[in-house]
């Protein structure tokens, strides 16, 4: 028997090490193939690119917010992967009705940590999950900083920023950055062009999702804004999972070129 608590304090209870799982999470799918799950994972999401492999070969079942239960129940699984924010609270319960859920809901990277090796318990991969936290840990303990404001941007219509209470936001301060938006409680914003201009963050970041801001997107925004525009790699900044161990050389990368066209 393992039993947890997941991170919406619900009980999770598995009779024995799951064979059949579906993960309806693109960050969690990919931590799944970090751990070595490959034979064991029936089902992701049209969003779980990452591995290529697994997007080709895997079974859909929907989308994030879109879950196909009909394609769900024919794959039998004994454990669904989900998250509070990514998932519908509606497709949930109703899974739960019928299979054990494990459900996230990331803030901060801590909780992320959290994550894996409650994910790595539940699939009985408790020493792999364990050697990924403590290379984050140790990544994460010498992360590179730059100093300034910025305003992150994820929509272009209506223009939505993120704000502190946010796993993006939570990385943003780790990268000595202040979010200009930002309340403690603040998660989404939405902005008026007119509201925009009036900010002066130092830094602008486009994210690559999920909308895909683009070259035309930053030129346009030059009108608005004398801040920095900088597109930035949106998976790097939200992919809470494996994908932390690989943040610290992207953002020594990003912090060398902000800190390069530094007048």
């Amino acid at each position: 028997m393992i039993e947890l608590k997941d991170q919406m304090n619900r009980t999770i209870r598995l009779e024995k090490i799951p064979e059949r799982i579906v993960s309806l999470v693109p960050s969690q799918t990919e931590l799944l193939y970090h751990l070595g799950l490959g034979d064991r994972v029936v089902g992701i999401t049209k969003f779980c690119i990452h591995p290529d492999t697994w997007y080709q070969s895997k079974k859909r079942v929907g989308g994030t917010k879109t879950v196909n239960h009909a394609v769900i129940d024919t794959l039998k699984p004994d454990l669904v992967i989900g998250n509070k924010e990514e998932n519908s609270m509606e497709d949930i319960l109703k899974l739960a009705e019928k299979y054990p859920v494990y459900m996230s809901d990331i803030f901060t990277t801590d909780d992320a940590l959290q994550m894996i090796l409650a994910v790595g318990t539940l699939t009985a991969k408790v020493e792999h999950a364990a050697k990924l936290v403590q290379r984050i840990q140790l990544d994460f303990s010498a992360f590179p900083t730059v100093g300034g404001t910025v305003l992150y941007l994820i929509w272009a219509k209506p223009f939505m920023a993120v704000g502190n209470h946010t796993f993006i936001g939570d990385m943003l301060q780790k990268f000595g950055l202040q979010n200009i938006v930002a309340g403690d409680e603040t998660r989404y914003v939405e902005l008026t062009q007119e509201q925009l201009s009036v900010l002066k963050p130092d830094y602008v970041f486009l994210s690559s999702e999920p909308y895909p801001f683009k070259q035309p997107h930053a030129d346009a925004l030059r009108k608005i804004t004398a801040a920095e525009i900088v597109l930035v790699d949106g998976e790097m900044f939200s992919w809470y999972g494996s994908r932390m161990a690989g943040m610290k050389d992207y953002f020594t990368q990003l912090s060398r070129e902000l800190k390069g066209n530094l007048p």
